[in-house]
């Protein structure tokens, strides 16, 4: 076998030497990217959460998942490769250091981030961790590999190479939702096919609907039933969705965050009661409870509507 050869056999076995991911990441990838714009802000809100570098939960998932494209993330929502270890909830096998492993399989992507952050946070094993800062993505990605969390040897090595190419280490200053969460960034596309920026409010997590989207479309992109979609968003799982309406992604809380304790809602031309329940992420039956208000009410411009 000549030199040329088995440089070129080498390259390949690098390449494929990747631990549970499904591709090769050394360059800038645009589905590495998609994937960043995707669930940033849920890696954003662990972080803020859990005291879990975003950079950290970004590069995992990533690296884990193939950027949502491996098997475990596509049939079980399982985006950090985290094995069952006592899980009561729905699992999937498939092999991995040994054939026919259990894994843990949730019912959505978001179930997964938090199950991630439980698991670092729960226990020994990763408890040193914490006692770094939170902008430390390096002694992070060394002290995962140094615990354990993954078998292969360059594990630290490419969660770093991630987060310095893709400088999700700028997610790591965040120190609330408004300066990261309620920019109106525009949508990334791969091959033609976009996905939905996911953005957080009111604890919740919601999209913007587009031209030709369907509580089923919606649904199957994210990894929700569409069923359940439709019922969080209070409608009819045919119902028609409209460009630019909200759409949540998990059950909409009972009353408006805080900073609305003694703020109203001034009606204007063109909401309605559910529009409105809609914008704030509060359950329509909610808000006509707030207000002593029945369904049967029609609200006018300059109704002031308690929010909480």
């Amino acid at each position: 076998m000549n030199k040329r050869l088995v440089f070129i056999t080498i390259s390949i076995a690098l390449m494929m030497f990747t631990g549970k991911t499904v591709m090769a990441q050394s360059v800038w990838n645009a589905q590495y990217q998609q994937y960043i714009d995707q669930y940033k802000d849920c890696a954003i809100e662990q972080m803020l959460k859990w005291k879990i570098p975003a950079s950290i939960t970004l590069a995992q998932g990533l690296l884990e998942s193939g950027a949502g494209r491996s098997e475990l993330a596509v049939k079980g929502n399982n985006h950090f490769g985290i094995k069952c270890h006592g899980w009561d909830g729905r699992t999937i096998h498939r092999d991995d250091d040994a054939k026919n492993e259990c894994f843990r399989a949730y019912a959505s992507p978001f179930d997964s981030y938090e199950d991630h952050s439980r698991f670092l946070t729960s226990g020994q094993r990763y408890r040193s961790l914490f006692s770094l800062k939170a902008t430390d993505y390096r002694g992070w990605a060394y002290g995962l590999k140094a615990a354990g969390y993954a078998t292969n040897p360059q594990y630290a090595n490419r969660l770093i190479d991630i987060i310095q190419l893709y400088k999700l280490y700028e997610y790591d200053k965040a120190t609330g939702y408004d300066k990261f969460l309620t920019r109106h960034t525009k949508d990334t596309q791969v091959g033609g096919q976009p996905l939905h920026l996911i953005r957080i409010y009111n604890k919740n997590y919601y999209i913007y609907a587009r031209r030709g989207d369907t509580f089923r479309s919606i649904g199957e992109e994210i990894g929700i039933s569409y069923k359940k979609i439709a019922r969080y968003n209070e409608r009819d799982r045919d119902d028609r969705l409209e460009e630019g309406e909200i759409v949540w992604l998990k059950k909409k809380q009972k009353r408006a965050p805080k900073e609305y304790k003694h703020r109203n809602h001034y009606v204007r031309q063109g909401e309605s009661m559910y529009t409105i329940a809609q914008k704030y992420g509060i359950r329509l039956e909610s808000l006509y409870k707030m207000n002593g208000l029945t369904p049967d009410y029609d609200i006018k411009v300059g109704d002031a509507l308690r929010l909480r």
